[in-house]
């Protein structure tokens, strides 16, 4: 309401001609009375309308009518009625003739209607569900401060005394404003019919009050919280709907398809195009994108599309912050100004300080509000893009597989999507420093005149600099991924093969690789680094060369005098230049990241995807004999840029058929059941299946979950059919021994199971599906003769479970063939020929062959012996026993589970889920603060010697700097003679003497900085992966992939990039926290008395946060870990995913996952904020406190020192809470160096190496093995697997090991390789002890082929040899010798030919003859075969049976027999059972004996 006084008429007043001082115009009484009568009006009248809008269409439910509203409204209508009989006072005066101003009726009247506005928003508000009102509240603010101000001058002058009765209701008026301030500072309850769900842990934002928003103190509660007691994930705030990722990634999705189909030149269907159409097809098996036209542009359009919103909203609150940000320097003007000048009343120059703390106040307060918005947008897009990735991962053709590892898709979702999203923060750092540099110009045109147009030139030679140096970063930049890509690669590789590496001793070779690798990598880092330090020095010299020309040019050549105003608010606009000029880089760099991530993540979403019209699906509604499946001329490649791998196909397969695909290795049977997945390119022809499909990979793929959740794998549960199933399938005996049931978790990659296992529950899988066809890919091969008879006869043949239903079985078991309806013979790609087998056996064409290649007639044959990895035979007591020997680490990455993705997970309810396993696995999180090694363990990683110089280099910089700034005030305090001063040449030099000095000391510095930090990322490497690498098998079997991946990958990149980058500017704002510290005290010494007690409030607030934020950072790392798992599983088991048509509950389980991560995310997003407003706010307080001091001091002080200690003190506010922030996420990132610490004291092996009682390299020169009363345990809680075993192996004997699944066979071949240290007894190879020898000298002597054929990343020649040992004709000779030789010699590059991820590009048969000719080049006296013929069909087997026995005539040989025919011809035979030999001698001896091993003949069919 108007505050009633004389008119503001006068020529004091409009007098122009006058000179007058600013101060006295803007501060003069007319002017505050009218800003205080027309500022809230003009407010409400603006900012109403539109807030009106956005509140229609934004509504949250109704509230209550409770006693909050009821007060305001009361009040609001107090306010109408006073305002009322002041209009009406005013109206009665004129009739009664008395002389009244126009004014005292105009502003009444304007507050009226403006208040009558507010009441009918506070009334819409309760309407719309609006609990506290951020327009009213700044409303009422306004109606508040500004006529309190002019009343309060005016009272002061007497002015109450000339109308006490108006005066009276000014009073009434401002306090009745004030009640409704206060009450607009409070909440009201929350809506009585919310819109949104209720959630079980809301986040309080939403109920709190204005003041509570702007300053973050509704996250006060959990950052107390987490100071008294450790937080746990329970703890947190549920995620709001505007956040998950189900609503994020579908409007992401949706926009993106829409601009792509936009700029399509050519529209054409595609198959988004056609959802909702016809069919039966999910829509989830449609192309998630196209490959033409693909390019950033449309994806980045799509982004701004769906969050412009959001990230311009953010960009308004910067907007206002900077506004108020240039307001400061023109009130730090005025205040010198006043300072000055004796004559102007104190209160001026204290209103003068409010309004410098208040500008600081509201900067604060915007700018933190555009850190929150960009933060919420940054975690938004971050869910948003992971899953389009995630959804891309399950799309993607097997040709885009091959060309991207796990690794890449790992590295993907952990840092270019961080880096991605971290660039939003520095995308208007683009263009507002600039805005910035042009605003700083104008100020200095105004102090300086025509000299500041000096500063463009300097600034605009440097920008050339800083364009080059950004070009070479980003090679630099570009060529650091790269490497980063290799190394995570082959990283990968590693762990996931660990298995192999050790057997063969190979972890030196391949620590070399990745450490090669990551060298190049911290080379580029380092040199990107250096540059960006350079990009960054020249822009803190070109603000100080702009200060020196500047002044030189104005003091030198202008002849004008440099006073206190000019220097110290020139100074103050140069720190804003300072900051607009490092703000410039760190843009740069950022975006020059993002720009690198960006591009590789648009290349992974536009590579091939499946063909969804490849297959013509339609339902199963055809009675028996109809064709199921038709194929007709069509011919099939794996990527387009291939050639074909099947050729000219016609089969026809009948509903109810029983089809069995046989034919050599590499033939293409496999690739005939890819090709009817879809998975493969269809070249030409027509290929269609009628009904759904149940799909068995050849290579088993479990999730880590329990038992029953793999077999329903997303259907809901029927316990009678699971019970069928799990019997046909030969697993009730093992679900029985497992200590939960069908509850118990398989671990990550089924790693509690046996391989046999691990295949008969991907079989219970398909078969529970209750398809119409199923495809099976040698589901025999794990099994042994027993157990595949059990299987084939219950499940797959005439009379099993899946009788009556299409039946496509790829298999080596020629045995069964007579049992089946009809045989397809594929060879090199194509249908060599197809009928009955009495057909075939009359054509004696392709089968025949076959048949005479197994070395067994047409009706005879032997089943499959299952790999000895399996726990205990489940007839044996429930504790069950470890495997004997696990088979390699399954490719499948299979994600530690928590609870909220077992939540999640869209599968079946579990009838007794209390039973279930605990989740094994799960990423440990440590809490509260980091301790105070971790910290000593980065710092000696950095070095002693390089630290100390590091801080004596920031030590002299900033020396360096505070007297540049000291001797400006000197040459700012120089007496003036004629209108000059005397020393300004002087004065000049040295200051650009200290700028120069200062600025070699920053790059110095800086650089020392930096390359501590690679020294330390260099050491925490090595270590990590040495830690790992020595780690035994069963660190690898119990560790999930995902979280040694995350050390790799996030946390490295951590360790590489965040903190060197929080180190330096901890260090650059601590050195500048002490000079301004030093300035302010030395100035103006009562600031000190402020200084104490804002140290003290700084260091609680960082007491106070630092635990809770570090335990977030802690929790947001492990759950991160369980995203990149997932991840990770989904890539390697896209094709079982696809095939089962179960993207859609795995897309749900990847948002569940993501959601949770964020859920985590946010809270400490809003405690950093929370940090910053209020700690800032603290320190605008010192600015209020040096110019109080100021003003008190006025007498004693000169306009310089007020102006040297009131600039300072706008510098420390910032400065201090950067240093606290740089403090905490140098504490958050370190973090990464505890992670990577953690399996520094996990069990190591036994040395690799023993200087001492190591045997010369003749050892072994015969190959005797004596095993004496030999036992071994796979852990110290388990029962022996295998106990009291002795027995004498001859130098030069073969001698095959049987027995049955879990009978302890494999394991003594890990015993004698010490992947498991024996647990009583020993063994002895020539004499020698094992236990004598290092490992790798132990391994590197005995060769042994592994069932699981593993190639590595990298050339052929590579896998081959990998010590570079032999020549190239060493390395023909042994391919030829493996007849792969042509197969080679065909290849591109021949021995250089590039092997995908795990030589995922051949054959599992072709795989396993390469792995042969390794050990036929590797050649020992010892020869181990592990179930090598596994995988390969029984010519091939053979085939390999024949090398070995050419180029392992003189060596021992132990053969773990597979097939029990492979075992016929040797010397002698082990039976093992229980773990013990149960049987020994000749196979004749034991036929006679008619034990164990008869009964094993029998079942394989040979007696």
């Amino acid at each position: 309401m108007a505050v009633p006084g004389e008119p503001c008429v006068g020529q004091e007043v409009w007098n122009q001609t006058e000179p007058e001082p600013a101060a006295t115009s803007l501060l003069s009484l007319c002017f505050l009375r009218t800003a205080g009568v027309w500022v809230p009006p003009m407010y409400l009248w603006v900012l109403g309308p539109i807030y009106l809008l956005f509140i229609h269409h934004h509504g949250r439910g109704y509230l209550r009518m409770s006693p909050l509203f009821k007060a305001k409204m009361v009040l609001g209508f107090a306010l109408m009625v006073l305002c009322t009989s002041s209009v009406a006072v005013a109206l009665w005066k004129i009739q009664q003739g008395k002389p009244e101003a126009p004014e005292f009726l105009i502003h009444p009247t304007v507050w009226l209607t403006t208040m009558s506005f507010a009441v009918f928003l506070i009334h819409t508000e309760r309407k719309k569900g609006v609990q506290s009102s951020g327009v009213l509240f700044g409303y009422w603010l306004l109606c508040f401060v500004l006529p309190a101000t002019s009343a309060a001058q005016q009272a002061s002058r007497g002015g109450f005394q000339s109308d006490p009765v108006r005066h009276l209701s000014t009073c009434l008026c401002l306090s009745l404003v004030v009640a409704q301030f206060v009450l607009s500072c409070l909440a009201d309850q929350p809506p009585f019919f919310p819109k949104d769900p209720q959630q079980s842990n809301p986040c309080p934002e939403a109920g709190a009050s204005f003041p509570s928003k702007a300053m973050f103190w509704w996250v006060s509660g959990l950052v107390w919280r987490g100071y008294r007691k450790p937080l746990r994930p329970k703890d947190l705030w549920s995620l709001g709907h505007e956040n998950s990722s189900e609503e994020l990634v579908s409007r992401l999705e949706k926009e993106w398809i829409k601009i792509r189909s936009a700029t399509r030149r050519h529209p054409k269907a595609t198959a988004f195009e056609r959802k909702g159409g016809g069919g039966m097809e999910a829509p989830e098996t449609e192309p998630f994108l196209r490959q033409e036209g693909s390019q950033w542009g449309p994806l980045l359009r799509a982004i701004w599309q769906v969050f412009h919103s959001t990230f311009l909203l953010g960009t308004l609150s910067l907007i206002i912050s900077d506004v108020f940000r240039f307001t400061v320097p023109k009130l730090l003007s005025l205040f010198l100004e006043f300072i000055g000048d004796p004559k102007p009343p104190a209160w001026k120059g204290y209103l003068l300080a409010v309004l410098m703390f208040l500008s600081a106040c509201l900067q604060t307060l915007f700018e933190q509000q555009n850190m929150y918005q960009l933060k919420v947008l940054q975690m938004r897009l971050r869910s948003a893009i992971t899953g389009l990735v995630y959804r891309k991962v399950l799309a993607l053709s097997s040709g885009s597989r091959k060309a991207s590892a796990v690794g890449d898709v790992v590295n993907l979702v952990s840092v270019d999507v961080q880096r991605v999203t971290e660039s939003v923060l520095y995308l208007n750092g683009l263009w507002l420093p600039l805005v910035w540099i042009v605003v700083c110009f104008v100020y200095l045109w105004q102090l300086l005149g025509p000299s500041a147009l000096m500063a463009i030139a300097v600034f605009l030679s440097l920008l050339p600099l800083n364009f080059f140096i950004t070009k070479k970063r980003n090679h630099h930049q570009e060529e650091q991924m790269r490497q980063k890509d290799s190394r995570a690669r082959l990283t990968s590789s590693i762990l996931r093969n660990s298995r192999t590496i050790k057997f063969h001793g190979w972890e030196g070779a391949f620590l070399d690789r990745v450490l090669g690798i990551r060298g190049r990598e911290l080379g580029a880092l380092r040199t990107s680094g250096l540059l960006f330090s350079v990009s960054l020095v020249s822009f803190q010299v070109s603000t100080f060369l702009v200060a020196l020309v500047v002044f030189a040019v104005h003091t030198l050549v202008a002849e004008n005098a440099m006073d206190a105003e000019k220097a110290f608010v020139t100074l103050t606009v140069l720190n804003i230049l300072n900051k607009a000029q490092a703000f410039l880089p760190f843009s740069i760099h950022s975006l020059v990241q993002a720009r690198v991530s960006f591009d590789r993540l648009v290349s992974f979403l536009c590579l091939e995807e499946v063909d969804p019209g490849a297959v013509n699906s339609c339902p199963s509604g055809s009675s028996a004999g109809k064709d199921c499946i038709t194929i007709h001329s069509a011919t099939f490649t794996w990527s387009q840029e291939s050639s074909p791998c099947l050729h000219r196909i016609n089969l026809t397969v009948p509903q109810g058929c029983l089809l069995a695909v046989v034919g050599p290795v590499g033939a293409g049977k496999s690739s005939l059941l890819s090709a009817l997945l879809g998975e493969l390119s269809k070249v030409e022809g027509f290929m269609s299946i009628k009904g759904s499909v149940a799909y068995m990979p050849q290579e088993a793929w479990v999730q880590n979950t329990s038992v029953v959740e793999n077999v329903c794998f997303g259907q809901e549960l029927e316990p009678v059919w699971l019970e069928r199933v799990l019997e046909a399938c030969a697993l009730r005996p093992d679900v029985d021994s497992f200590p939960a049931g069908v509850h118990t978790s398989v671990g990550e990659q089924g790693m509690h199971l046996s391989g046999g296992q691990k295949q008969r529950l991907s079989l219970a899988r398909a078969v529970y599906r209750k398809a119409a066809v199923y495809l099976l890919d040698d589901p025999l091969a794990a099994l042994d003769a027993h157990v595949g008879q059990h299987v084939f006869s219950q499940v797959i043949g005439p009379g099993g479970l899946l009788q009556g239903t299409t039946r496509i079985l790829v298999t080596h078991a020629l045995h069964i063939l007579p049992q089946v309806d009809w045989i397809v013979v594929l060879a090199d790609g194509a249908i060599a020929e197809m009928g009955s087998y009495q057909e075939l056996l009359h054509k004696k064409g392709a089968l025949m062959s076959l048949l005479d290649q197994a070395g067994q007639p047409g009706d005879s044959g032997e089943g499959e012996t299952e790999p000895g990895t399996s726990t205990k035979d489940p007839r044996d007591s429930s504790a069950g026993r470890r495997p004997e020997l696990r088979p390699e680490r399954s490719i499948k990455s299979v994600p530690e589970k928590d609870h909220t993705a077992s939540e999640a997970q869209t599968g079946v309810p579990l009838d007794d889920p209390d039973r279930a396993a605990p989740p094994t696995g799960k990423d440990s999180a440590q809490y509260g603060r980091v301790k105070a090694a971790v910290h000593l363990a980065y710092l000696r990683a950095v070095g002693t010697p390089l630290c100390l110089y590091a801080l004596f280099l920031f030590l002299c910089q900033q020396v360096a700097s505070f007297c540049r700034g000291y001797w400006l005030s000197l040459w700012a305090d120089d007496p003036i003679v004629g209108g000059q001063q005397t020393q300004a040449a002087l004065r000049g030099g040295i200051f650009g003497l200290l700028g120069c000095l200062q600025a070699i000391g920053l790059f110095a510095s800086m650089a020392a900085v930096l390359l501590g930090g690679v020294r330390a990322s260099r050491l925490l490497f090595q270590r990590l992966l040495w830690d790992v690498v020595r780690s035994p098998i069963s660190f690898f079997e119990r560790t999930p992939i995902g979280n040694l991946l995350n050390r790799f990958s996030k946390e490295t990149d951590t360790v590489d990039v965040d903190i060197p980058d929080k180190l330096r500017s901890l260090l650059m704002y601590a050195f500048g926290l002490l000079e301004v510290s030093l300035v302010v005290a030395v100035t103006t010494p009562l600031a000190i008395v402020a200084i104490l007690p804002l140290f003290l409030l700084y260091a609680g607030f960082q007491s106070l946060y630092v635990v809770s934020s570090c335990q977030l950072r802690r929790l947001e790392s492990a759950s991160y870990s369980s995203v990149c798992s997932h991840m990770a599983e989904t890539f390697q088991g896209s094709t079982v995913v696809r095939a089962f048509r179960t993207q859609g509950p795995f897309v749900a389980q990847n948002n569940a996952r993501v959601d949770e991560s964020q859920r985590i995310s946010f809270p400490r997003l809003v405690a950093d904020r929370w940090l910053a407003a209020n700690v800032e706010l603290l320190g605008n307080g010192l600015v209020f406190a040096a110019a109080t001091c100021a003003v008190l001091s006025k007498a004693h002080l000169s306009a310089g020192l007020v102006g040297f200690s009131v600039s300072a003190a706008l510098q420390v506010t910032q400065t201090l809470q950067w240093v606290v922030r740089n403090w905490t996420d140098l504490e958050n990132s370190i973090v990464s160096v505890e992670r990577m610490q953690d399996y520094a004291w996990t069990p190591k092996e036994a040395p690799w190496r023993l200087p001492t009682c190591s045997p010369q390299p003749p050892w072994p020169h015969g190959g005797q093995i004596e095993f004496r009363d030999f036992g071994l345990r796979y852990r110290p809680e388990l029962p022996l697997a295998v106990q009291g075993v002795s027995f004498k192996i001859h130098a030069g004997e073969k001698v095959g090991i049987v027995g049955r699944t879990g009978a302890g066979k494999s394991s003594l071949a890990c015993g004698l390789l010490r992947l498991q240290e024996a647990a009583e007894g020993g063994i002895w190879i020539d004499g020698v002890p094992i236990a004598h020898v290092g490992l790798h000298t132990l391994r590197s002597r005995i060769t042994i082929i592994p069932q699981d054929p593993i190639l590595f990343p990298g050339s052929l020649r590579m896998n081959l040899d990998l010590l570079e040992e032999h020549s190239d004709e060493a390395i023909w000779a042994a391919l030829e010798t493996v007849q792969l030789k042509a197969l080679v010699a065909s290849l591109p590059g021949q021995l250089q030919y590039k092997c995908a991820d795990r030589g995922e590009d051949l054959s599992v048969g072709q795989k396993q003859l390469l792995c042969l000719a390794r050990a036929l080049l590797r050649k020992t006296q010892i020869l181990i075969l592990d179930e090598a013929t596994a995988a390969v069909d029984l010519g091939t087997e053979l085939q390999m049976q024949a090398a070995l026995g050419s180029w392992f005539a003189q060596c021992t040989v132990l053969l773990i027999a597979h097939r029990l025919r492979s075992v016929m011809d040797c010397a002698r035979v082990l039976v093992m059972d229980k773990g013990q030999v149960a049987e020994s001698g000749s196979p004749a001896q034991l036929l006679a004996q008619k034990g164990l091993f008869y009964r094993l003949a029998q079942e394989s069919g040979l007696v």
